[in-house]
């Protein structure tokens, strides 16, 4: 068996974007109901900034030790050989199923 070091890709639904980021660890949340995500990694380039939404990421989770994400909201987790470039975008909102409000008591 071999030590290697795990790393995870994990989408979720936040404020209707969908973000994608990377951990090397992911576990269930001693809080019911939620996914625990920490070990976040974002691309330590230093200097010019090649990708505005992995800075943007990177600024957002900066002081994180470790996220507290809800079952509902977590739409993969994959277990991936190489990190690519997180992202951000929008949550698609077309077909015929609509989905219930992410905030309870705020209606659009």
């Amino acid at each position: 068996m071999t030590n290697k070091k795990r790393l995870y890709k994990i989408k979720f639904i936040n404020q209707n974007q969908v973000y994608e980021l990377y951990a090397k660890s992911v576990y269930s949340s001693d809080i019911y109901g939620f996914v625990t995500v920490s070990e976040l990694l974002f691309d330590r380039s230093e200097g010019i900034v090649i990708d505005p939404t992995e800075e943007k990421l990177k600024q957002e989770f900066s002081n994180v030790n470790a996220l507290h994400l809800p079952h509902h909201h977590v739409l993969r987790i994959e277990e991936v050989k190489d990190k690519q470039t997180c992202s951000i975008s929008r949550l698609k909102t077309e077909g015929n199923v609509t989905s219930l409000p992410n905030t309870p008591g705020i209606s659009k």
